[in-house]
């Protein structure tokens, strides 16, 4: 699942959130219209003119059509590995990273019907789906990175990558995402999505112990 927020935007000028306000737009029409009539039938011309702008336009945030269905929030992976490296230095590493995805998962509710149709657009095509597997594969493992920094606190992350904990770390956060996200959406009465992303949390903090019989 790609992060879809837009959080964060405000800590830019006019300018940025101009710019992330067009991006999100492309993306979403790119998503929209793929999901009505299957993304091979979807032209950079048909998510320009849906998102109200030039196909030049579309060519300043996006190399190909292709990446219009998959990097949703080209920033959210560089926000997220901020926002851990700059959390206070009191917080676990969970924490901080908890925290920076609370951050981006802060208008999740909003945003669930276009990350349903998002799943649905990767999952129809498989090169799609392929791309969509390596983004975030490689968007985890910049957050393992940033945890590696934290740890070591020198900014750098050792010649044999970031390690076995902040590799492991970044899996399992995302893991419960996802897990929030599935749970939520078959609860969506009973509680509110980020109540359920800081419950699963908590229980990762807690070391998943077994619930009460």
């Amino acid at each position: 699942m790609q992060l879809m927020s837009e959080k964060g935007a405000a800590g830019g000028g006019l300018r940025e959130r101009k710019k992330r306000a067009t991006r999100a737009a492309l993306a979403e029409a790119a998503v929209r219209l793929a999901a009505e009539h299957g993304a091979e039938k979807v032209t950079v011309e048909a998510i320009s003119a849906t998102a109200g702008v030039s196909v030049r336009t579309f060519f300043n945030y996006f190399d190909s059509r292709d990446d219009a269905f998959v990097v949703i929030d080209a920033d959210a992976g560089a926000r997220m590995r901020r926002a851990v490296l700059e959390a206070s230095a009191g917080l676990s590493p969970l924490a901080a990273l908890r925290e920076a995805m609370a951050a981006e998962l802060a208008e999740a509710e909003q945003q669930h019907e276009l990350w349903r149709l998002h799943a649905e657009v990767l999952h129809a095509s498989p090169h799609l789906l392929a791309r969509g597997v390596g983004a975030h594969m490689a968007a985890e493992a910049d957050l393992a990175d940033a945890i590696a920094l934290r740890l070591r606190g020198d900014g750098d992350t050792g010649g044999d990558g970031p390690g076995l904990y902040p590799r492991l770390l970044a899996a399992v956060a995302g893991a419960a995402v996802r897990t929030s996200v599935d749970h939520w959406s078959a609860h969506q009465e009973e509680a509110a999505f980020l109540d359920v992303f800081h419950e699963v949390f908590t229980l990762l903090a807690a070391g998943l112990p077994a619930p009460s019989a």
